[in-house]
C-alpha cells in the first residue's frame, strides 16, 4: 500500500511522533493507522510521543566547518539543564557533523548516526533523558572561506548563538569579528539586495503613515521616506552596519580595509521564534490539581 503524506501526518498528529518514526511504522504495517500506533507503543516511542506536547524552546546550535562549508544545527530541549548535559551535547556534535554531508533537514534526520538514523537516535535520547527534544533547523553555507563562531559556547562548537560567515580573501581575524558582530546585531540580510521586499515595503508604509500624521506636504514627505528607509536599509542590512568593532567603518569597509569581501553569513539562535507558553504558580498548582 502506498503510505501518503496525508497518513504520515495524521499519524503524527494522533501520536506526537516524528516524521520518520510515523512514516515507518505505517511502512512496518501496510498503512494500518491502527496497527501503525500499536507498532510506535511496541518501539518504546510512545513515551517520546507523550513528551512531544512541551514545548522544547532551550538546547544547543552546533556549528562545524570543513573547507569551504559550514553547518549550523539547532537542537532544541525543554530546560537549559538538558542542554549542559554531556550526553546531549555529545548527540548533538554528532548530528551537526552528519548534517555536513545532508542536503537538508528531512535528509539529516534520515542520516546514519552510528547504525540509527538521527531522529531514532534523538527518540531514544528522549525516552533516556526523560524531555522533548527536537531537531529543529539546520543552516548550510559556502564560500572560499567559511569562519564560524559561537556566542555563550556550552563547550567548543555549540552553544546559544552559532553563526558562519563566508568571505573571500581576507584572514581568520576579521571573520571572527565580522561573526561576532552578526552574533551581536542580528542582520536582517547581507545587503539592500537581499531584503525581503515585503518587509521594506511594510516599513515604507509605516513610515508613510507617521509622516502624513505631520501634516507636511506630499513632496516633503517623499523626502522624508527617502532619508528614512535609507537609514533602516544600513541598519537591516550587514555591509552597511556600523562596524561594533569600529563604529566609523561600515560592516563593507571594514572589510574591505583588511582585504576581505563578505559573501553571505548565517546566525542561528536557540529558540528564536518559538513562543512558549507561561503560567503563574497559582495556575500550574491548579492544574495540576485538576488532574
Amino acid at each position: 500500500m502506498a503510505i501518503t503524506a496525508a497518513m504520515v501526518k495524521e499519524l503524527r498528529e494522533s501520536t506526537g511522533a516524528g516524521m520518520m518514526d510515523a512514516k515507518k511504522a505505517l511502512v512496518e504495517n501496510n498503512g494500518d493507522m491502527e496497527a501503525a500506533v500499536d507498532w510506535l507503543r511496541t518501539k518504546g516511542l510512545a513515551k517520546a510521543a507523550k513528551k512531544s506536547g512541551r514545548t522544547a524552546a532551550e538546547g544547543l546550535v552546533a556549528v562545524v566547518v570543513e573547507g569551504g562549508k559550514g553547518v549550523a544545527v539547532e537542537v532544541n530541549s525543554e530546560t537549559d539543564f538538558v542542554a549542559k548535559n554531556g550526553e546531549f551535547q555529545e548527540m548533538v556534535g554528532k548530528i551537526a557533523t552528519a548534517a555536513l554531508g545532508a542536503g537538508d533537514i528531512e535528509a539529516l534526520a534520515a542520516a546514519d548516526l552510528g547504525g540509527k538514523s538521527v531522529a531514532d537516535t534523538l527518540t531514544d535520547k528522549i525516552a533516556t533523558i526523560g524531555e522533548n527534544m527536537s531537531l529543529r533547523r539546520m543552516e548550510k553555507l559556502e564560500g572560499e572561506t567559511v569562519i564560524s563562531y559561537v556566542h555563550n559556547a556550552a563547550i567548543a562548537g555549540m552553544g546559544k548563538i552559532g553563526v558562519l560567515v563566508a568571505m573571500n580573501g581576507g584572514d581568520e581575524a576579521i571573520g571572527k569579528q565580522v561573526a561576532m558582530h552578526i552574533a551581536a546585531v542580528n542582520p536582517a540580510a547581507l545587503s539592500e539586495a537581499d531584503l525581503d521586499a515585503s518587509v521594506v515595503e511594510k516599513e515604507k508604509q509605516v513610515q508613510m503613515d507617521i509622516a502624513r500624521e505631520s501634516g507636511k506636504p506630499e513632496q516633503v514627505i517623499e523626502k522624508m521616506i527617502e532619508g528614512r528607509m535609507k537609514k533602516f536599509v544600513a541598519e537591516s542590512t550587514l555591509l552597511n552596519q556600523q562596524f561594533v568593532v569600529n563604529p566609523d567603518l561600515t560592516v563593507e569597509a571594514a572589510a574591505k580595509e583588511a582585504g576581505a569581501t563578505i559573501t553571505g553569513f548565517v546566525r542561528v539562535e536557540v529558540g528564536e521564534g518559538i513562543e512558549v507558553e507561561k503560567e503563574d504558580f497559582a495556575a500550574e498548582v491548579a492544574k495540576a490539581a485538576q488532574g
